[in-house]
């Protein structure tokens, strides 16, 4: 979930958390005066405590997502846990909010054989997301074109690119 309000944010988290069988992965105030918090947890425990948390946020939610059957790879990617091998060719989606790119990185990962390479939210970022994907170009091109075609309604996503064979520089300014 991602709140427009601190204070609220931190209630609606605890109202979370009471509420279900759930667990914290992350919470945390982000620029520019937002709250992220990010749960687990069995599918029906989860939607239980989001709607919590909506009903505590009220106005003051911006936005929340239940992800069944999470792709393996986002956690790390989200974490910046995951390791960073061979970037054959890179595909950038940057979102408008915060957890929107969590949503796009799990469509991206079981959209096509993409390697999530991290999930960035709003850190330093006025309160957008991006992901970063990696594998042959044409997989890049459909995990970006199907997550395109899915979020088409809720324009979640601002821009993306995808640059075949990076130069290896820009690794080191992403990584």
């Amino acid at each position: 979930m991602e709140f427009k309000s601190i204070p609220v944010g931190i209630e609606s988290t605890d109202e979370m958390l009471k509420s279900g069988n759930v667990e914290l992965l992350m919470a945390s105030p982000l620029c520019p005066g937002k709250y992220v918090s990010i749960i687990s947890g069995d599918v029906g425990a989860v939607e239980a405590s989001i709607k919590n948390g909506e009903r505590v946020g009220g106005i003051h939610m911006l936005e929340s997502h239940v992800i069944p059957n999470i792709h393996p790879d986002v956690l790390p990617a989200m974490l910046g846990a995951g390791e960073i091998g061979d970037v054959k060719s890179l595909g950038i989606v940057e979102t408008i909010n915060a957890i929107s790119s969590i949503l796009i990185g799990d469509i991206c990962a079981k959209a096509s054989n993409v390697e999530l390479l991290e999930i960035r939210i709003a850190r330093g970022l006025g309160g957008k997301g991006f992901v970063l994907i990696t594998g042959e170009i044409s997989s890049v091109k459909m995990a970006i074109q199907t997550a395109q075609t899915e979020m088409a309604e809720s324009n979640l996503i601002t821009s993306y690119s995808v640059i075949a064979s990076p130069h290896k520089d820009i690794a080191k300014i992403l990584f």
